[in-house]
């Protein structure tokens, strides 16, 4: 045998101490027994002890791991023990199974890791790529030795991806194809004979990397931003993606690729050397890989399998494994999720660095997306009326190294200019301000001039949400105010928020941004109304950017952040008036979200409580428009055109009682009014029918349902009148708003609620609100609101077909519900990490007729069919419902009343109502303890 096939690569960290594969191919000949090594017998033997290796290697990283919780080592120690199983599964192919006594040139193959493997680090989860390496052409040894190495892994269960090809193909598919050719960049050579790996290697070097830089890196960067797309373009998501999230693996590896290609250097470190980092730099990048190698190995243990997203399913267990405990008024899972992103920035950090770094360094060719510089650019050019700041090559640096020193205003004003003119940062700027942070000090904070600049950056709509992530980003905005700096990275351990909090406070700014630009008229049709008739909309944007600041804090973080507020404003230079509206807005900021989803917006208590808390019209119109800011900004899909109507309606039902507008219309007059409205629309009805009709109706429908809901009600009875019929059903797709009626007219039943929400449930549709009535006539007239699911209106009707039919075989004994309903969903699974306090409240005092009653708690399929059996159990009579998820968190609200249409004035009886509601919640609450 050849001298280059005996010889095995030396690592740093064998399978296990003192073992190699030299070792474990002797120990496997020594299990023989006599029997012949390439038997059947032999291979099952070598199968065993290769997998008894791997697995105590495995088992040995993941207690370093736990112990120490270096990523890094333990990824590079998984990838030892794997380099040692395939050298040792090759050495015994070629020496005991294929033996060559006189090879020919074409008997040679060499084996080479490529991919995440190719740079010498695995998670426990990962595919094992490999190349086979032929001179020229495949052989009947080359084959048998290739298969023989492929089935052993196989049946240890590995998953392998791998190519086998000549040294020419390699070449050939590496020019044309761009995931081949970063494969072979980050090849790296395993066993077999070294001179085929060689040569490739020496191949690609001289043929394709030295002449095309520019392309791989204009791949690279168009492959990242793709990627970022997809994961949401944000690193500030709570259920990140480790590995191809923003600020994950993937993003250092882009780095190594581009360095490793364009500066031919083979270990990163060189980057130093090239100027590409400082040291304090590349410290940072070895910080932040050490710590995602931490996560992505933990996790793969975790879960058992390649699974690089953050789940809340793991992120408890992965926050005690990496030793996060609860402190300081934080959870220990919040604790992990800060640091990682404040890693994951770190990240972003570097590959901004790196990446302009890159581009000045070749800036007279080609910058980093392979766009050539148009040559009327200068590479500096004074900016008008700016001395201390210049732009070169299209960038804003400073004009002397000593701007910041000289004056510390300038790290404010730097970023002014920058949105003002539009343009990016320099690379050298942002080491100067970087190197400068320690000059922003409670003087500074304190310089009229300094906070001038910053409410110029903060309520400039064109600018004000780019320039404040840089000024997040550059570590600024949190030395500047400091409060922020105290949520930067954030997160909250819940399914509602999205985003860390200091990115959703920079996203509501930007909200703000957009619609002052003349965006989302569509979607916000009453901000846009309502935004010209502002005193000062400069105050909407500071709110806005105030308005959870205090988050994380043990006190309720409305009450802390308004003083917050009230410390802040006079900073910014706005007078006592100005800072005791932002001050109220972000006490409030919840306020119109909360009623406007959780109460009878058709109450006209409801609109009279609201109105005595806001007081003005002025503040009605400032808080509908930083609400619809702050839902829009919590997250994809969380604000709705459902949620935007019913905001709407409570603005349009308070305005009146605050403008001094309200015509004092009583009771009756409304009625008469709805009445006559509804008579009108009936077109065709003889007036004695309509008469009849509205005599079914009691007066509080007139007050309560919409006019186009009685609309719809009185043609869906139409239908069946004389036919026999005893139940109705109809839908109406609301598209703007995002959801779908489902009215239901039938004989009263008391378990009616009850059978429609499990009928909703079974079809898997969620309710987000309801409107009960009953007629003079002994039915109920009920109108179930769901959220749309389908993205076509036949679907959506097809699905409330399905409920409608299931309600009816339900009323008529054709079909039953279990009374575990919902038990066992995988959305219950998902809930598991989560824990909501169970709180129940009633109240007289919030409507004239009902008693309230709000009930919060851990959201659970079924959760509604169980309360409303509950509810119809204590003899209770439902007004309205309002049904409201928040994440995790289920609050529901019921308008209710006694049998005989009373309040619930009781004690004994209230108490009796919340034992029963409570008791909903605690099987769920058992389970969730013994899990």
């Amino acid at each position: 045998m050849p001298t280059a096939q005996a010889e095995l690569p030396t690592k740093k960290r064998s399978i296990q101490r003192g073992l190699s594969a030299v070792g474990l191919v002797e120990e496997v000949f020594e299990a023989l027994d006599g029997k012949k090594p390439e038997s059947p017998e032999a291979r099952a033997i070598l199968l065993d002890r290769v997998r008894a290796a791997l697995k105590a290697a495995r088992k040995a990283a993941e207690a370093e791991l736990i112990a120490t919780h270096k990523g890094t080592r333990c990824a590079e120690a998984l990838c030892a023990a794997e380099d040692t199983i395939i050298q040792a599964v090759h050495l015994w192919a070629t020496r005991y199974v294929f033996p060559r006594e006189n090879p020919s040139e074409a008997e040679a193959l060499a084996i080479a890791a490529v991919g995440g493997y190719g740079r010498g680090t695995l998670a426990p989860g990962s595919d094992i790529d490999l190349l086979f390496i032929l001179p020229y052409k495949q052989t009947p040894w080359g084959e048998s030795v290739t298969e023989f190495v492929l089935y052993i892994l196989w049946d240890l269960g590995q998953k392998v991806g791998h190519a086998v090809r000549s040294v020419d193909d390699s070449i050939r598919m590496a020019k044309s194809d761009m995931t081949i050719r970063t494969a072979t960049l980050e090849s790296r050579f395993l066993v077999g004979d070294q001179r085929l790996f060689d040569q490739m290697r020496t191949r690609f070097e001289a043929d394709i990397v030295a002449s095309t830089g520019p392309e791989f890196i204009a791949a690279k960067m168009a492959e990242r931003d793709a990627r970022h797309d997809a994961q949401g373009n944000t690193r500030y998501v709570v259920e990140p993606n480790i590995k191809d999230g923003k600020g994950g693996l993937r993003d250092l590896n882009t780095l190594y690729w581009i360095g490793k290609y364009f500066y031919r250097v083979q270990t990163s470190d060189e980057l130093i050397e090239k100027g590409v980092f400082s040291r304090q730099e590349f410290r940072a990048f070895q910080r932040a890989e050490d710590f995602l190698w931490a996560v992505r190995c933990n996790l793969h243990f975790l879960v058992g399998r390649a699974d690089d997203r953050l789940t809340f399913e793991v992120q408890q267990e992965m926050a005690e494994r990496l030793g996060y405990a609860n402190r300081a008024g934080m959870l220990g899972v919040e604790r992990f999720m800060k640091r990682y992103f404040l890693v994951a920035k770190d990240v972003g950090d570097l590959t901004r660095i790196f990446c302009t770094s890159l581009e000045f360094a070749h800036a007279k060719k080609v910058d980093t997306f392979g766009r050539v510089f148009a040559s009327f650019r200068k590479a500096r050019r004074a900016i008008k009326e700016e001395s201390d700041f210049i732009l070169e090559h299209g960038r804003i640096t400073t004009s002397a190294p000593d701007v910041f020193e000289k004056d510390p205003v300038n790290l404010i004003k730097i970023f002014l200019v920058a949105g003002r003119e539009g343009v990016m940062f320099h690379p050298d700027a942002l080491k100067q301000i970087t190197r400068s942070i320690r000059l922003i000090d409670k003087n500074l904070r304190a310089d009229p001039q300094a906070n001038a600049y910053f409410l110029e950056i903060l309520t400039t709509p064109t600018y004000v949400e780019r320039v404040l992530r840089w000024m997040n980003e550059a570590g600024v905005l949190g030395k500047f105010v400091p409060e922020f700096g105290k949520i930067v990275a954030l997160m909250q351990f819940n399914m509602y928020h999205h985003y860390t909090v200091d990115e959703h406070l920079i996203r509501s700014v930007g909200v703000m941004a957009q619609i002052a630009n003349g965006g989302l008229k569509d979607e916000l049709p009453l901000t846009h109304e309502l935004l010209p008739h502002l005193a000062d909309v400069r105050l909407l944007y500071i709110a806005l950017f105030l308005h959870d600041i205090a988050k994380g804090r043990p006190e309720d973080h409305s009450e802390a952040g308004e003083q917050v507020a009230r410390k802040f404003c006079p900073r910014l230079g706005l007078s006592a008036a100005e800072t005791e509206t932002v001050a109220w807005l972000v006490r409030y900021h919840l306020l119109m979200s909360e009623i406007a989803q959780s109460r009878d917006i058709q109450d006209p208590e409801t609109a009279r409580n609201f109105a005595a808390v806001v007081q003005s019209p002025q503040r009605l119109a400032l808080l509908m428009i930083l609400t619809a800011c702050d839902i829009r900004a919590v997250g994809p899909g969380v604000w709705t055109g459902w949620k935007g109507s019913l905001l709407r309606a409570l603005y349009y039902a308070t305005e009146p009682l605050l403008s001094g507008g309200h015509s004092q219309v009583s009771q009756r007059d409304r009625i008469a009014e709805a009445q006559e409205e509804l008579g009108a629309a009936l077109k065709g009805w003889p007036r004695d029918r309509i008469d009849a009709y509205i005599d079914r109706h009691y007066p509080n429908y007139w007050l309560r349902a919409e006019p186009e809901l009685q609309l719809a009600h009185a043609r869906m009875i139409e239908k069946i009148e004389g036919s026999g019929d005893v139940f109705a059903g109809s839908t109406a797709i609301k598209a703007f708003e995002g959801i779908t009626e489902v009215s239901f007219y039938t004989p009263d039943h008391p378990r009616l609620l009850s059978l429609i929400a499990g009928a909703c449930t079974m079809a898997d549709a969620s309710i987000i609100g309801a409107q009960i009535f009953n007629t003079r006539d002994g039915h109920a007239l009920d109108t179930f609101r769901l959220r749309r699911s389908f993205k076509t209106d036949e679907d959506e009707k097809l699905r409330a077909a399905r409920i409608t039919e299931t309600v009816k075989a339900l009323l008529e004994g054709r079909k039953y519900l279990p009374a575990d309903l919902g038990h066992d969903s995988r959305y219950n699974r998902r809930l598991k990490p989560f824990s909501v306090p169970t709180e129940i409240f009633i109240s007289n005092a919030l409507s004239d007729k009902f008693t309230v009653i709000e009930i919060s708690g851990l959201d659970r399929t079924g959760l509604l069919f169980h309360l409303t059996r509950a509810i119809s159990d204590l003899n209770l009579t439902i007004g309205s419902a309002h049904i409201g998820t928040y994440g995790e968190k289920a609050v529901d609200v019921f308008y209710v009343t006694d049998l005989m249409g009373g309040k619930i004035e009781s004690k004994s009886r209230q108490k009796r109502i919340r034992d029963a509601l409570e008791a909903v919640f605690e099987p769920d609450e058992k389970q969730k303890a013994s899990a």
